[in-house]
């Protein structure tokens, strides 16, 4: 929800890291504080899971509070539903203007300056799906969707700090100082652009484990991101494993045990690989800790919650993630901002190869065309011509 608001913050570099560490404090907090008060008020294993607090408060002759505890309840339901609705019309604008999904979702309203079309679609899908999906099953698929989501960005950080430098302005932008000229960016990417030599390395055991180099080079991020696709499918299969194998893990099955053994140890052979190859050197406003062992942990973590789930939600899962790639591959590919931008940049370096050629010709057939038209273009004389 927070990084959702990106765009209508001064300086995100710097705020919404600290509104999502300061967030996850107060909820750490909070559920914390109303664990530690339950198991004061009464022993644990009496708790009911169904509904511990008013059982709670029941137990210590306090009956009154369950009043309390239900508009803390409504209040609770509500700010869950606003906080799964807010990022979704943002998210929508962004993809659309982007181009990974139909333009004019992305389209502004003049008046309240929010991305009114977006708002509405979000809300239809929304209520109908309320509708048609009991609340277990939304509930499910909204849990494995986040999960999905961290896990892709716990991969994305993974893959971009061992990436050699980016020379363009939205990379410069993101760095630590909060007020930058755009010109001097822009004259910044072209000398970088010009000054970073093009390094072609080939990958062999000593490149994997003792690289040549302390800055990362295209090989390099090659590398990380084949070991971060490995690590990946290692983790889903490991998790796989663990949740299904679990009765034979916990009675001590010599061929479960020596298939999680022989899976943590692939895990981390990859993990060394990544940790050996240089990081980018780019000082930016924040960057994670303990990189590769932190977002791997956060992967495994994130899969591991979702192999948990139920088969009905992976199967609306994949239907979703159907649709979602039949839009991609149909429209999103051809239309998005990063195709327009690959296409400009094959163009300049085919200018710059020699393979393609201006047509000064035509340019200069255009010019004199216009050139010998008649200067005087009033309307009466235009009626005269045409007379």
């Amino acid at each position: 929800c927070i990084a959702t608001t990106g765009e209508e913050v001064k300086n995100p570099q710097k705020a919404i890291p600290i509104g999502i560490v300061a967030s996850l404090l107060i909820c750490f907090v909070a559920y914390f504080g109303v664990s530690a008060a339950l198991t004061l008020m009464m022993p644990y294993y009496l708790l009911d899971k169904n509904s511990p607090l008013p059982f709670a408060f029941k137990y210590v002759k306090w009956e009154g509070a369950k009043y309390a505890v239900a508009v803390g309840s409504l209040c609770a339901l509500s700010t869950s539903l606003l906080g799964s609705m807010f990022p979704m019309p943002r998210v929508i604008y962004a993809m659309a203007d982007d181009g990974l999904l139909f333009r004019f979702l992305a389209k502004i309203s003049e008046k309240s300056k929010t991305p009114t079309t977006a708002t509405i679609v979000a809300g239809t899908v929304a209520a109908v799906m309320a509708f048609l999906f009991d609340l277990k099953d939304l509930v499910d698929l909204m849990s494995i969707g986040t999960l999905l989501a961290y896990s892709l960005v716990a991969a994305c950080v993974l893959v971009l700090r061992y990436q050699p430098e980016q020379p363009n302005l939205a990379y410069q932008m993101a760095s630590t100082s909060d007020e930058t000229d755009v010109t001097d960016l822009s004259t910044t990417s072209d000398s970088q652009a010009d000054c970073i030599p093009e390094r072609v390395d080939t990958i062999s055991l000593q490149s994997l484990l003792s690289p040549e180099t302390t800055v990362p080079t295209s090989t390099s991020g090659h590398v990380v991101n084949i070991c971060t696709s490995v690590i990946g499918l290692v983790i889903s299969v490991l998790c796989l494993v663990t949740v299904l194998g679990k009765d034979a893990l916990i009675n001590g099955n010599v061929w479960v045990i020596v298939s999680v053994i022989v899976l943590f140890l692939g895990i981390a052979i990859v993990v060394i690989v990544i940790y050996r190859q240089p990081q980018s050197k780019t000082k930016l406003s924040f960057k994670v800790p303990f990189l590769p062992v932190l977002p791997v942990i956060s992967i495994f973590v994130n899969v591991y919650l979702m192999m948990q789930l139920g088969v009905g939600t992976w199967i609306r899962f994949s239907v979703w993630m159907v649709i979602g790639f039949i839009i991609y591959f149909t429209y999103g590919i051809r239309n998005s901002a990063e195709a327009a931008l690959r296409d400009c940049e094959q163009t300049v370096q085919g200018y710059r190869d020699g393979t393609l050629t201006l047509n000064f010709e035509g340019d200069l057939a255009e010019k004199q065309m216009f050139l010998d038209e008649p200067e005087d273009h009033s309307p009466a004389n235009r009626n005269e011509e045409e007379a």
